[in-house]
């Protein structure tokens, strides 16, 4: 209390107003227990649904702040405590104009949309969504009110039916209590819901069963409280899913004169299991899982790049609770763990204490060595072994207390990281993130050669730092780990202000040459990095054109561990929300940056490495002018380093982005990226295209075709270069992919995909991968 209250008169004194921790806003609803079951069909013709609990949801709350609904809605609810049951009733003035078509889950954000956040602990730390269009397509999510995110990647099983009517449209859900994590202790339960409808037209509005006030951005805390499930008791449920994966990998040599075809089959089973051990413990565990990836990852560019790039997690066993093992920093990053034979995972929570571990084991071994100027993937074919701890305890809604621990070993290395967090809301508005940090790290003569040129020697006894002797592939990742082992330590302080009108804020970066977060996604290390910005909004009402008008700026500035400076950076940018669902975004940037250094022997940065001008200008437009289009456009140009060639360059950057319904069941998806580098003197460096081709078509709510095709063509102009490079590259990756899904655990795939590329050395694309693959699972609900 003292502490507080020495906060609040600090800023009090700095003219920041701060009030009280608002509590859940709202009229607190009482769900009737009714023991009748639905047949979810959307049609609402239960007579026990004239029993159920009425919610109206009559509210807007954006882009507005508490406007009356142009449509009429409500909800219906009751339980039986086994299982939730939510109707909506969305009325329409003009249905013709609804927007619904048939998508693969949690891929139709864009249509018309009913659905209800349930905080199950009234904590405000966390809530799951849970939303339907008016053609039945699922979309499920977690909001994690600690890290400011929303993951759509969490999947449970629930049941849910859409109907489109003459008035509009109706939607059912039955939600089992199994899939979500309560206190079981009181008979009466406490939690908080909202009951949310998405009217996208010209504006989209989010239309609420409560009223939110936008100067709190924190919206779970406003959620009202709910009452109910008196019955209900966390059961030990236990969910079995056996899978089988058949699979035919082809490969070859395209450069070897009449290479044949490789072939390697491979018939694997598998099984998933997880177990309610007790009401708030739950227990995930996978023997020899199929992760290979169904569906291709989003094409990236990585030309001009001297960092590693981050793909978003898309496997099931890591995807689960994932957001228990968050902090304010990204040390569990699970895409680092490439094949595994087993995994286990315990998960639970109860009386504000959050506790989550996971073990798996690695047939490879992945390691992002961080930098600060660049980041390497090594990547070893030793097993290895991976472990995640994390603990969180949330004392009230204003303070979360947490720890991480990691650990990651192979034969060759091993890293172990120690992180304390905590979150602290002074007010409403004003918040303070800590975070410290602690590892150890130690390489083998194995692991440092490894990321030595093979055709040299590079033993550690060979490296001499600042030598200017090439004698060996020189390069950061080898000089960050050429002393075999390393302690390391970092901090993180954020302090956030954050009014309806305006925000400011700053933070410190701080992480030693030594600091390594393997298990995690943190590529730059040896730096220490302030930052400190604001933004300032304007609202319009129903006379503006626009709706919101937003200023944002920052300024920052880095410095390595001795003092030397690696980046300052100013930029701004102006954002207008507008008709036609449309967002236009005007920015700067002027960047004072180093180059790579001249001697990759040498860490030291001043004159060892160049300081560069980077100014650009930044463009974003985007538009959802009518139902089942979604267009938008990137540009970026202006001064850029050659990384390559270490000197200064023009950029030029466009990717515009399609995605149209042709009709209720066919969607077309094309992004294009194009860059540009050349000389200031106006000569060619690269040109780079990049298309990213989607076609699918989805037969019901279970099943769809997809055709991808992905196509790189990079033509540098070989002259321009310091090193020998290819003049012409270019790669061509194809997928066909048919999928049903009973469920996100119940699932067939059956699919064909190849890859192939062109070089100096051949006079066309050529294929050298194939793959033929089936995987079937099922889920069996014990």
């Amino acid at each position: 209390m003292q502490l507080n209250q020495f906060f609040t008169s600090a800023f009090a004194a700095l003219g920041i107003t701060v009030s009280a921790n608002s509590l859940a806003t709202g009229t607190t609803h009482t769900i009737p227990f009714i023991s009748e079951p639905i047949v979810v069909d959307g049609q609402l013709d239960e007579p026990h649904w004239q029993q159920a609990k009425r919610v109206p949801i009559n509210n807007i709350t954006w882009p507005y702040e508490n406007l009356p609904a142009p449509v009429d809605s409500y909800a219906l609810i009751y339980e039986d405590s086994h299982t939730l049951y939510v109707a909506f009733v969305a009325n329409d003035h003009e249905p013709q104009n609804i927007r619904a078509f048939y998508k693969d889950r949690d891929s139709a954000w864009d249509d018309d949309m009913v659905g209800i956040k349930i905080d199950t602990y009234g904590s405000s730390q966390l809530a799951y969504q849970f939303f339907v269009n008016p053609l039945g397509v699922q979309h499920d999510a977690i909001e994690n009110e600690i890290n400011k995110s929303e993951s759509s990647a969490w999947d449970g099983i629930w049941d849910s039916a859409g109907i489109i009517t003459e008035a509009g449209y109706q939607v059912e859900l039955a939600l089992p209590m199994r899939m979500f994590n309560f206190d079981d202790v009181d008979a009466l339960k406490n939690l908080q819901m909202e009951f949310v409808r998405f009217y996208p037209r010209s504006e989209r509005l989010r239309i609420s069963s409560m009223e939110i006030d936008h100067a709190n951005h924190c919206w779970i805390c406003q959620m009202p409280q709910t009452q109910g499930f008196a019955k209900a008791r966390q059961s030990n449920h236990l969910t079995l899913v056996p899978s089988l994966v058949l699979s035919q990998d082809q490969s070859r040599d395209v450069k070897a004169d009449e290479s044949d075809w490789d072939k390697d089959n491979n018939i694997e089973p598998s099984l998933d299991v997880k177990w309610g051990i007790t009401p708030d413990l739950t227990l995930n565990a996978t023997l020899n899982p199929d992760f290979s990836q169904v569906e291709a990852d989003v094409a990236q560019l990585s030309i001009n790049n001297s960092f590693s790039l981050f793909f978003d997690e898309k496997r099931s066993f890591f995807l689960d609770n994932a957001d228990y093992f968050s902090s304010n920093l990204n040390l569990v990053y699970t895409r680092n763990i490439a094949s595994p034979n087993f995994g286990a995972k315990l998960t639970g929570s109860n009386n504000g204490h959050t506790v989550a571990a996971f073990v798996s084991d690695d047939e490879y071994t992945n390691v992002i060595i961080p930098g600060n100027l660049g980041s390497s993937l090594v990547s070893l074919d030793d097993k290895s072994h991976s472990a995640a701890f994390r603990y969180r305890y949330d004392s009230s809604k204003s303070l979360s207390i947490g720890t991480n621990i990691t650990a990651r070993s192979s034969d060759d290395y091993h890293n172990a990281l120690v992180s304390i967090d905590s979150k602290y809301k002074f007010s409403d508005f004003t918040t303070l993130q800590v975070q410290l940090m602690g590892s150890n790290s130690s390489y083998s003569d194995a692991f440092i050669n490894s990321l030595c040129d093979s055709s040299k020697e590079c033993a550690k006894e060979a490296i001499t730092p600042c030598s200017n002797r090439y004698d060996c592939s020189y390069s950061e990742a080898l000089l960050r780990v050429k002393d075999g082992d390393y302690d390391g330590h970092g901090y993180f302080v954020a302090l956030n202000h954050d009014t309806k009108y305006y925000s400011v804020f700053s933070n410190f970066h701080n992480r030693s040459a030594g600091l390594r977060a393997d298990l995690g996604f943190l590529a730059e290390t040896d730096f220490n990095k302030w930052t400190s910005g604001g933004e300032y909004r304007w609202y319009g009402d129903e006379t503006t054109w626009w709706n919101r008008t937003r200023w944002y700026t920052d300024w920052d500035i880095t410095h390595n561990e001795a003092g030397e400076l690696l980046e300052k950076e100013a930029q701004t940018s102006v954002m207008v929300d507008g008709p036609l669902q449309s967002f236009i975004e005007l920015g700067a940037i002027s960047r004072e940056r180093r180059g790579l250094r001249h001697d990759p022997s040498c860490l030291v940065i001043e004159g060892n490495a160049d300081r560069f001008n980077e100014n650009e200008i930044i463009f974003f437009a985007g538009f959802k002018p009518t139902a089942g289009l979604n267009t938008d456009i990137d540009i970026r140009f202006g001064n850029k380093v050659d990384l390559a060639n270490n000197r200064p360059a023009e950029r030029f950057y466009v990717r515009p982005t399609l995605n149209y319904n042709a009709t209720k069941h066919l969607n077309v998806r094309v992004r294009h990226t194009f860059e540009e580098l050349e000389t200031t003197t106006g000569d060619d460096i690269f040109t780079a295209n990049l298309s990213d081709i989607r076609l699918s078509y989805q037969f019901n709510l279970n099943s769809f075709l997809r055709l991808s095709v992905i196509h790189t063509d990079i033509e540098r102009n070989a002259d321009n270069y310091i090193a020998n490079v290819d003049e012409r590259y270019k790669s061509l990756s194809t997928q066909l992919l048919y999928s049903y899904k009973l469920n996100p655990q119940s699932v067939v795939f059956l699919g064909y995909s190849d890859n192939g590329y062109q070089d100096d050395d051949l006079s066309s694309i050529r294929k050298n991968q194939r793959t033929l693959f089936a995987k079937f699972s099922y889920a069996w609900i014990l």
